[in-house]
């Protein structure tokens, strides 16, 4: 809330990224693994704005991914619909 206040008021936009320990970074899987899944123009788009694993794109907000990656709503549904259920197995 913070964040979106700040925004507000200086009027840029404030990326968040998260920091992951190491042994979460252990079990994470880079996005290129899911070529057979994703686009590989999905995956540079998303791998362009610094997002290089999935755990990073599911800890990003939806928001970001779909501005800042200019994928559309649907796009970003699906890829999040494809990293979720590799770590819900």
């Amino acid at each position: 809330m913070n964040i979106k206040l700040a925004s507000m008021l200086t009027e840029y936009t404030i990326d968040v990224y998260r920091e992951l320990d190491e042994s979460a970074m252990d079990e994470d899987i880079y996005l290129d693994e899911f070529k057979d899944e994703i686009d590989e123009w999905v995956i540079s788009a998303i791998k362009n704005i610094g997002l290089d694993t999935a755990k990073a794109v599911l800890n990003a907000p939806r928001e970001m991914l779909i501005e800042k990656a200019d994928l559309e709503e649907n796009t970003v549904d699906d890829v999040l619909r494809v990293l979720r259920a590799e770590f819900e197995e």
